[in-house]
């Protein structure tokens, strides 16, 4: 469960003080499946970096899963964010030198996980996302889906509960961006908390709740017709 209870986030640019989130509430609960829109400036991305735990709200509370963040300190913040949250970002963000394979070993490589185990996760994660003859390839041997895919496994491999996606389909043309966004889904329909940031109408209408956002502020937060609430 992610909880933000009066929750601001404001800058100083200059002699401008910029309220980039102001006093938000917003609860979702585990397996839901949001869609966070609205235009450049709204709020969205800062949004998503604080349930991301890459950045701290001025003030409010952020609770995950019942439990406090905003008194953490940076290694907390970090085995928390490690355990239980994934990102998918527009640009994909892998490591040019190493492969499919490598990419996604990476995380469980910084968190200490033994050889055995990492490679019986990440090929098991690759196989998922129909990777299996692309792991010895580098992200230049690879198409923009098949990078994103290898993007989502790597976010998968430990095993998170939330996966935060800032404009996942960005970057790609239609027929693999629906690819990528059917992966994400997949993961979603097995209880995994999932939460898109995009431009896209069409992307955003596939979610079963849209928050929309304006100033700082949510606007609006309802399910799509058809969908339960």
């Amino acid at each position: 469960m992610i909880e933000l209870k009066d929750l601001s986030r404001r800058f100083q640019v200059g002699e401008q003080l910029v309220k980039a989130l102001d006093a938000v509430d917003l609860a979702i609960g585990d397996g839901e499946y949001v869609s966070i829109m609205g235009p450049s400036g709204s709020g969205k991305s800062t949004l998503l970096n604080i349930i991301g735990l890459l950045d701290r709200p001025t003030s409010g509370e952020y609770l995950l899963d019942g439990r406090g963040t905003t008194s953490l300190d940076d290694d907390e913040l970090a085995h928390v964010r490690a355990r239980k949250i994934g990102f998918i970002f527009q640009s994909f963000h892998l490591v040019p030198r190493l492969t499919a394979f490598e990419n996604v070993e990476l995380p469980m490589v910084l968190a200490g996980t033994a050889p055995a185990e990492r490679r019986r996760r990440a090929d098991a994660m690759l196989a998922s996302l129909n990777l299996t003859d692309r792991a010895e390839h580098r992200p230049d041997q690879l198409s923009g889906g098949q990078r994103q895919r290898v993007a989502i496994a790597r976010a998968m491999v430990m095993e998170p509960t939330v996966l935060l996606a800032d404009e996942p389909t960005g970057n790609l043309d239609h027929v693999s961006g629906a690819d990528v966004l059917a992966a994400l889904e997949g993961l979603n329909s097995r209880g995994i908390t999932l939460l898109v940031v995009t431009h896209d109408d069409e992307v955003a209408a596939r979610a079963r709740r849209h928050v929309r956002m304006r100033d700082g502020r949510i606007v609006a937060d309802g399910s799509s017709p058809g969908q339960p609430p």
